[in-house]
């Protein structure tokens, strides 16, 4: 009887173990990120769980006059808000059209489209840097901004058509019985009820926006164009030739800290939105 109920405990424990690890193992690069930031820069390579002398020294190298940190900001912000937009604007009257249009190919287009996202992006970042240059825009929020479009469309045209395709296609009918066009019922009727999938396309957008690297790098090389993403890899130290690790990490944190703070705000609408779009 002990055995069992001994068992009982371990099979109903073991789930919670398992989540526990998972955690553990995913945020783990995050706090030693964050621990190596508030160290001084002469403890950098100092191995102890906390910092010894806790310090700013390296958040105020971030944000040198000389480095130009806040205008990286300032560029991530600009690209990550126009991409979300753009996508979100193109990914909705897309997935729309093929949630409610009938024609043939169909499902061969929806196939297509996401087949798109699955080039990887170093393939395409010759052709593109060979035609921004012939056409000048090298430099620019448009040569960092479309490429990163073309990767977060597919992704918000297949989440967002799930959403479309379980409303009703009453709800448009009843709106336009009462004298809405067909524009009238998208924005008044379907998309607020869409507002789930939405929301949860925009953060996923934003964030995939954000991170981005290898576009930004490629397409820019004026410092006052350049993203966070790419001026926290040109980062050097005193003497120019040394790692510096903690004022990385320090702008690692800087970076990451208002998404986690965002998602963590807005995690029930995230949630909401992932599961709902699969429920009828």
């Amino acid at each position: 009887m002990a055995a069992s109920s001994s068992a009982r405990s371990w099979k109903r424990w073991l789930p919670h173990a398992g989540v526990a690890v998972i955690v553990l193992y995913c945020l783990a690069p995050f706090y030693w990120m964050a621990a190596t930031a508030f160290r001084r820069p002469s403890d950098q390579f100092d191995l102890s769980p906390l910092p010894a002398v806790w310090s700013l020294e390296n958040f105020r190298a971030v944000f040198a006059p000389d480095v130009g940190f806040g205008w990286a900001l300032l560029n991530s912000f600009v690209v990550a808000s126009v991409t979300t937009l753009l996508t979100l604007v193109i990914g909705m009257t897309t997935a729309y059209a093929l949630a409610r249009l009938q024609f043939r190919g169909k499902n061969a287009v929806l196939a297509l489209i996401i087949a798109c996202s699955m080039f990887p992006g170093i393939s395409l970042i010759v052709p593109l840097l060979k035609l921004f240059t012939d056409i000048g825009w090298i430099n620019t929020y448009q040569a960092m901004v479309l490429p990163s479009l073309s990767f977060a469309l597919p992704l918000a045209v297949w989440n967002l058509t799930t959403f479309f395709r379980q409303m009703p296609v009453e709800l448009e009918q009843a709106a336009m019985v009462d004298g809405c066009t067909p524009g009238q019922a998208f924005r008044k009727v379907i998309v607020p009820l869409a507002a789930p999938g939405v929301f949860t396309t925009a953060i996923l957008t934003f964030i995939m926006a954000w991170n981005e690297f290898i576009i930004a790098l490629s397409m820019v090389n004026e410092k006052e164009m350049q993203t966070v993403t790419v001026a926290i890899s040109k980062f050097v130290g005193a003497q120019g030739h040394e790692q510096p690790f903690g004022t990385q990490m320090a702008a690692g944190v800087i970076v990451t800290v208002p998404l986690v703070i965002a998602v963590l705000i807005f995690q029930r609408r995230i949630i909401a939105g992932l599961t709902s779009g699969g429920l009828k």
